[in-house]
């Protein structure tokens, strides 16, 4: 599976734990967190301040494994702002011109 394919797999799980949220899932516990979007947003910040010290750290694996949490939760915080993922491709293909 390449890159696209797994983002695009991990939105449509996001969007499926929105509509039928699992008290099992850590997606839909971010979703549905009491603070709201805040919490995914509280997420994106914890993890790129761990992604920056990974890379200062110069941790080829933790830099891949806190890309991947920056990524993922990312994508949650567009969710809960109701923004699909597909308006961040767009934009980035309409950078390439």
């Amino acid at each position: 599976m390449n890159g696209p394919d797994i983002l695009n797999e991990i939105w449509d799980i996001i969007e499926e734990r929105a509509c039928n949220p699992s008290e099992s899932s850590y997606t839909s516990k971010i979703l549905t967190h009491r603070k709201g979007i805040d919490k995914a947003l509280e997420k994106v910040g914890e993890e790129c301040t761990e992604f920056i010290i990974a890379i200062k750290n110069g941790d080829k694996t933790r830099i891949s494994e806190e890309a991947a949490d920056v990524i993922y939760h990312m994508m949650l915080a567009l969710k809960g702002a109701d923004v699909p993922v597909s308006s961040v491709w767009d934009e980035l293909v309409s950078r390439r011109n």
